[in-house]
């Protein structure tokens, strides 16, 4: 039952129609009998700073943040943790003391999977990773936490490449980090042990398009993790493509969970956020439960 007293908790992002937040959110909100409610807010880039102050008269409790809206949103936040200052990205928002707090726990959802699942010695392994936007500022920061010996990013926009592992130089993740036009794939991708894609191509509704072409993949080695970070389709083409190389897939909805569970903790004040009950909600949203 949704009253004048319940708070409000959401997603801001531009579309966000195939967000699964919602589900994974309000389930676990039901689990615990709170009175929240976690909704999908649609913000055109263009009204984020009007929306912000809006969330703020309606006293949201706290929002995540999607595609486009990472980066864009931190001049209108009044505090950003050094972890969401380090990687230059911001998915997640608190309200504490009448002021907007953001931080980031899309790193905590990427690693996830690899220092569990997929547990190894990272230390002479190499990163490629398709996409130079927010998630990819999350990606590299999490395969530098790892231990990754490489880690190199493919863009489509040169300056934009420049700007990105400029924003690294102060860090020590410049000192493993490279940057490559998108023509460089085909030599990056037989070097990769982890290769991610961090862009929203192949993302629901165009869900017959993937990053690297299906001859590309070919040279993809044996064995190494293909990593989506998109969870709609399952599986997208890139790990489809994948997987006929003979590549371990992981994707991106066990980082949605993680990231989730890590932003619950933040709102609600509490620790025993039911992850098992997320999960399941999302599988059955998306027709797993019978599956492997």
């Amino acid at each position: 039952m949704i009253t004048g007293k319940t708070k409000l908790l959401g997603v801001i992002g531009y579309p966000v129609g195939h967000s699964l937040s919602p589900v994974m959110h309000n389930a676990a909100i039901a689990h615990l009998a709170l009175d929240y409610v976690y909704l999908p807010l649609p913000i055109e880039p263009q009204n984020l700073e009007v929306a912000i102050a809006g969330l703020a008269a309606v006293d949201v409790v706290g929002f995540s943040v999607t595609i486009p809206h990472k980066q864009a949103i931190i001049p209108l936040l009044s505090e950003i943790t050094p972890l969401a200052q380090a990687i230059g990205a911001v998915n997640t928002v608190s309200r504490k003391n009448n002021q907007w707090e953001g931080t980031n726990t899309d790193i905590v959802g990427f690693i996830h999977p690899l220092q569990t699942t997929y547990k190894q010695d990272w230390s002479q392994k190499i990163a490629v990773i398709l996409g130079n936007g927010g998630a990819a500022r999350a990606v590299v920061a999490g395969c530098h936490q790892l231990g990754f010996a490489e880690i190199h990013v493919v863009g489509r926009n040169l300056e934009k490449l420049k700007d990105f592992q400029q924003s690294w130089e102060d860090s020590p993740i410049g000192d493993t980090l490279q940057v490559h036009t998108w023509d460089k794939l085909t030599q990056l991708i037989p070097q990769a042990d982890l290769l991610v894609n961090t862009t929203p191509i192949g993302m629901y509704p165009n869900v017959d398009d993937s990053p690297v072409s299906v001859d590309e993949m070919t040279n993809l080695q044996l064995g190494a993790i293909a990593y989506d970070l998109i969870y709609i389709p399952q599986p997208t083409k890139f790990l489809q493509y994948a997987q006929q190389q003979g590549a371990i897939a992981i994707d991106g909805l066990e980082m949605l969970v993680q990231q989730g569970v890590a932003a619950l903790k933040i709102w609600l004040q509490q620790d025993n956020i039911p992850v098992d009950v997320m999960r399941q909600a999302l599988r059955q949203h998306l027709g797993l439960e019978n599956r492997c």
